[in-house]
């Protein structure tokens, strides 16, 4: 019997062949594409193939820069945005991005230039002028600041972040209530804006307006269910659910977004704990022999390191944000650098360390009895534990161990401190009361302690 045969029927009209390569500029195109839609990768792909197919085209070489910049490669982006404005010098909106760049860079003055070039090429770029205002802002110019916001403003009247921008320098400034006002005119623009909510729950809860505060706490929440942030806030103003120490989910997310501005915004605060910690640890041992194994635990970006160095054998930094530690790792000076939870590592390290220090960390515990124990775990007989918190008045007809501020962090009693310390088998060297850093112009006063495991 024959096999059946399968018959292949050929169209009378076949189709066109499908077009499989993209033109340059359609390439391009489509690389913008997938930025914008926040395929990374993918686009990233993309422009380093563009880059390489017409090194001399300034696009691909501005927007992978960008790119970059936004996922944190802002030494890389730079140089990328700065190849295409030698090849484009004209493109007024590349000099605020490369501002944007420089900014994070803690670059302030190379920022500053940046943008003011970017308003000689395009003077009415509205962009470019909230930024500028911004950074007047942070360099402490604030007549200056004021006055552009003002000006941007009265040309801009409904660019809400600007609006954001401004109401938070007036508040800052003491001018609360008009302040509220250019919020209240935000969020008009931009209903449920987290940012501005955020940023007005922290002005009224500086203020005391405290059902304010939860009032905007409530609408941030709202607009980031997933975020640990806002709901951490409301516990503070309200007192209603307040947590023992601050969640993980709260200090990781937080710091995450504050790294790569991190710094910046704490010169600006006149912090001071790291620069404490390492003036008292040379008091204690005036002659550094760097021969012993160092913890900086809560390390953050690093700022301990240059005082603990001398001391150090080995230095090992500790933090629960990734964002904090990539910006520890680009600063160097730590053998080792580990992403973990403050207390669980302590206990994993019985007697690893000579020296332990802790630097504006335990602002995030209100309970400081597991934390001291771990620590004196930690620690070689005769070692020493130097750390900071935030002080809180022994008396008055409130008074408490500690409480959670509505700013969001926890203050100790100095009583508490020296009980804690006690239970912990550790002994009191030093426990004086500081100034940590600036907020709303004021004072925040903590005690800077030093205490010692037992010899034997």
């Amino acid at each position: 019997m024959p096999k059946n045969k399968t018959r292949r029927v050929i169209p009378s009209n076949p189709p066109a062949p499908q077009k499989t390569e993209l033109t340059y500029d359609e390439a391009l195109q489509l690389a913008l594409t997938m930025h914008q839609d926040r395929r990374v990768l993918a686009a990233e792909k993309l422009y380093r193939k563009l880059v390489e197919v017409r090194p001399d085209d300034p696009n691909p070489l501005h927007f992978l820069g960008v790119l970059l910049h936004q996922g944190g490669q802002s030494e890389e982006a730079l140089a990328l945005i700065d190849r295409s404005l030698a090849l484009d010098p004209a493109v007024a909106s590349w000099h605020n991005n490369r501002g944007n760049v420089l900014l994070l860079l803690q670059r302030a003055d190379e920022a500053r230039a940046a943008y003011e070039r970017c308003r000689e090429l395009e003077p009415g770029n509205p962009a470019v002028a909230n930024n500028l205002a911004c950074l007047l802002r942070a360099l402490g110019e604030m007549a200056s600041a004021e006055a552009l916001f003002r000006e941007l403003l009265a040309r801009e009247p409904k660019f809400a972040d600007a609006h954001t921008n401004f109401a938070n320098l007036l508040a800052t400034t003491g001018r609360v209530q008009e302040g509220m006002r250019h919020f209240a005119t935000s969020l008009e623009l931009q209903p449920g804006d987290a940012r501005a909510n955020r940023m007005m729950g922290m002005i009224y809860a500086n203020a005391g307006q405290l059902d304010k505060a939860a009032e905007a706490f409530r609408r941030w929440m709202a607009a980031e269910p997933d975020n640990p942030q806002p709901r951490h806030h409301l516990a503070a103003v309200t007192g209603q659910n307040a947590p023992e120490r601050a969640p993980d989910a709260y200090v990781s997310s937080l710091f995450d977004a504050f790294s790569r501005s991190f710094d910046e915004r704490l010169a600006f605060l006149e912090y001071r704990a790291p620069s404490l910690v390492g003036e008292l640890l040379q008091r204690l041992q005036p002659q550094p022999l760097g021969d012993q194994r160092v913890l900086d635990a809560g390390c953050g970006t690093g700022l301990c390191a240059p005082f603990l160095a001398p001391y150090a054998r080995e230095l090992i930094g500790v933090d629960l944000s990734s964002g904090m530690l990539d910006k520890a790792r680009e600063r160097g000076g730590y053998h080792q650098l580990v992403q973990a939870e403050l207390v669980a590592y302590l206990a994993a390290q019985p007697g690893g360390f000579q020296l332990v220090t802790c630097a504006d960390t335990f602002c995030y515990f209100g309970r400081l009895d597991e934390a001291l124990a771990a620590a004196a775990d930690a620690l070689q007989p005769g070692g020493q534990f130097i750390f900071t918190v935030e002080a809180l008045a022994d008396d008055g007809p409130d008074a408490t161990e500690y409480r959670l501020l509505h700013n969001g962090r926890y203050a100790h009693t100095r009583g508490y401190v020296e009980r804690c310390l006690r239970a912990a088998g550790l002994a009191g060297v030093a426990l004086e009361s500081v100034v940590l850093r600036r907020e709303v112009g004021e004072p925040v006063t903590g005690w800077l302690v030093a205490a010692q495991r037992s010899p034997s």
